[in-house]
């Protein structure tokens, strides 16, 4: 029997086909603990059986491992698969632990070099712009990302966490096939502003952490107690002492709507993220990230749940609850920038 495949959704008006729910690649190498590697290579094999075919990384995950992890996987499908990955986030070789933004020219074009090399293809199918850096102007750094695209480096652009003006500056330059920004059942301040933005320019939107960084799942409660010392997870308010229980108590709506469904915590938090593609009407495709062929099954099984408006209803309250901010320091989200 041929196992069902999830349903395709372009990219923007002129952007890649994939599948409605794509791959956050980055705990594979970074961020979240310790991984395996032969588990992760059978979690992106898993999931391209199953239609997933948007895998998403970027330059600072890992310092460039995460992308060379990937290289071997894109060479054995490469005309199967869309990888995006980002450059913005430039580390100092001896301060490994911080980020300096960067958007200029020079910098960008020294990035896609980097990351066309480490990820061992000819060019990137969907090439963002992590995080902005307001001291260039944004029409500046997407001329020099369009630039990239006539030259064959890059296919289609994108952008993250820009402001809904950010984005309508920067599609005056270039098209954008697609705004990554977190959204989930805790985190919808995006809806505001850049939501409306993206439908009324035909930009697709990609949702990174649509489970909360695995709190939406009920796999922990208190990061600083139960995650790993190198789980940066442990560095967010909201995941912390007194935000993390109150937070926790926010999940019994959602462990109602599952066991309705005979489903997990995990798959109706996505099945509620889709369906934001047919309540603002724009393409969505979200990235939630896993390093196991389970939990990618899963996953990719909330395609196919549809929450009924009483569901929906029930949800709604929930991220006007949620205590604590997503980051520490907010100021290089679209939220921290966004007029109000």
């Amino acid at each position: 029997m041929t196992e069902r495949r999830i349903p395709t959704v372009r990219l923007g008006e002129d952007g890649p086909e994939v599948g409605v729910q794509g791959l956050g690649c980055m705990g594979m190498s970074f961020a979240y603990g310790p991984a395996d590697a032969g588990e992760s290579r059978a979690t992106l094999e898993r999931a391209l059986e199953l239609g997933v075919t948007l895998y998403d990384t970027a330059d600072a995950y890992g310092r460039g491992e995460n992308e060379r992890f990937l290289a071997p996987f894109l060479k054995a499908h490469r005309d199967e698969v869309v990888i995006a990955t980002k450059f913005a986030l430039s580390i100092p070789p001896d301060e490994p632990a911080k980020r300096i933004i960067r958007n200029d020219p020079p910098y960008i074009r020294q990035a896609v070099e980097a990351s066309l090399e480490r990820l061992d293809v000819d060019v990137i199918d969907l090439y963002y712009m992590h995080r902005r850096d307001v001291n260039v102007p944004i029409e500046e750094s997407v001329g020099t990302m369009a630039d990239l695209v006539r030259e064959g480096k890059v296919k289609h652009l994108g952008l993250s966490e820009v402001t809904a003006d950010e984005l309508r500056a920067a599609r005056a330059v270039h098209p954008i096939a697609a705004v990554q920004s977190e959204w989930s059942l805790f985190s919808r301040d995006i809806e505001a502003h850049v939501v409306p933005a993206a439908r009324d320019l035909g930009v697709a939107l990609v949702p990174y952490s649509p489970l909360g960084r695995g709190f939406l799942t009920g796999g922990f409660v208190d990061a600083e107690k139960e995650l790993t010392g190198d789980d940066f997870r442990r560095t967010m308010p909201r995941f912390q002492g007194e935000n993390a229980v109150a937070n926790a108590a926010l999940l019994e709506p959602i462990r109602t709507v599952a066991k309705a469904h005979g489903a997990s915590l995990a798959q109706i938090a996505l099945a509620w993220v889709q369906q934001r593609s047919s309540v603002h009407g724009l393409p969505v495709v979200q990235i939630p990230g896993t390093r196991k062929p389970s939990r990618v099954e899963e996953n990719v099984a909330a395609a196919r749940i549809v929450l009924t408006e009483e569901e929906l209803a029930l949800l709604e309250p929930i991220a006007a609850k949620v205590s604590g901010t997503r980051y520490a320091d907010m100021s290089f989200t679209s939220r921290g920038r966004e007029r109000r």
